[in-house]
């Protein structure tokens, strides 16, 4: 049986061949393309690839009569309609575990480069600028980093931190017994604790606008905010007030509410560092990834229980 799959999202060339030599992929990757396809050759697909933030919609699942798997390729799956695909017996994969490492790398980097605000200095320096003109950075040894968001990659971020002797505190569904880390009852607390605040939380409807202008308020014109989970999160409105208002000392955002679009909001704003999104992409990253895409679409198609399923 080949398996016909489509594919919704962005993936590399390597990528591509070798799903193009173990299956028949149909790639859609705009919306005008998307809808197209899904209206007249939904019943051909047995499987879609997607990330969270393109997601798979109820209405889509309908017109796939044929769908046994929807599978996101990295951690986030908020856009896909777990629910509705339950219901259909469509069963629901992501990437869990595959970019952990190169999320952290890029979230401590961000901590790092805001705290010591690169990206001023760079500017400052091209332009010559000498260091006794300039106001002295922070260290970043020593403070304290609160996590909005222990799971996987919030762990990871922890481990960075205490190689540099940072306090770590942490907010979370549940508490995380395992760890001696300070657990605080909701962001408000964790914000007034912290020095640096990180967010790597999942989106959806549970985390949206957690970090808001109450927040902010809390993390104080001394304090960072550095997000690697979903732009959802941070409401931008607040971020942008806040940074006008020097309320906060710095930011830094891999994810923003407008994805893919920049965020006009904050993008003429100082003390801003902004990546499109990279947060978890690298070629290590995306081979685990798709690796882990294609075991559970082997594992789904050969009747076992896929490695990664979402329920």
């Amino acid at each position: 049986m080949t398996i016909s799959v489509l594919v919704l999202c962005e993936i590399g060339a390597a990528q591509k061949a070798l799903l193009q030599q173990r299956c028949n992929p149909t790639f859609a990757l705009t919306a005008e393309d998307r809808a197209k396809v899904i209206h007249t050759r939904g019943a051909e697909f047995d499987a879609v690839l997607t990330i969270g933030l393109l997601g798979l919609r109820a209405d889509e699942m309908d017109a796939l009569p044929r769908l046994r798997l929807v599978s996101s390729m990295g951690a986030g799956y908020e856009n896909i309609d777990v629910a509705a695909a339950k219901a259909r017996g469509v069963l629901v994969t992501n990437g869990r575990g595959a970019n952990d490492e190169c999320v952290a790398d890029h979230a401590f980097g961000m901590v790092i480069a805001s705290m010591r605000n690169f990206r001023e200095l760079d500017r400052l320096c091209r332009s010559g600028v000498w260091r006794t003109s300039i106001a002295l950075p922070t260290n970043v040894s020593g403070k304290r980093l609160g996590i909005l968001g222990l799971g996987s990659v919030g762990e990871r971020i922890a481990i960075r931190a205490q190689a540099f002797r940072m306090q770590i505190g942490y907010h979370n569904r549940r508490v995380r017994p395992e760890f001696d880390y300070q657990y605080f009852e909701d962001a408000l607390t964790l914000a007034r604790w912290c020095d640096v605040l990180v967010c790597a939380m999942p989106g959806g409807a549970a985390t949206r606008h957690m970090v808001d202008e109450n927040v902010f308020r809390e993390i104080g014109p001394e304090g960072y905010l550095v997000n690697v989970g979903r732009g959802s999160i941070v409401d931008t409105q607040a971020l942008a007030a806040a940074l006008k208002s020097a309320s906060i000392a710095g930011a830094a955002l891999d994810v923003y509410e407008s994805e893919p679009a920049p965020p006009q909001e904050l993008i003429d704003l100082d003390r801003l560092l902004l990546s499109p999104h990279v947060g978890g992409w690298s070629p290590e990253a995306i081979d685990a990834q798709f690796s882990i895409f294609l075991e559970n679409l082997n594992c789904v198609f050969s009747g076992k229980d896929p490695v990664t399923a979402v329920y």
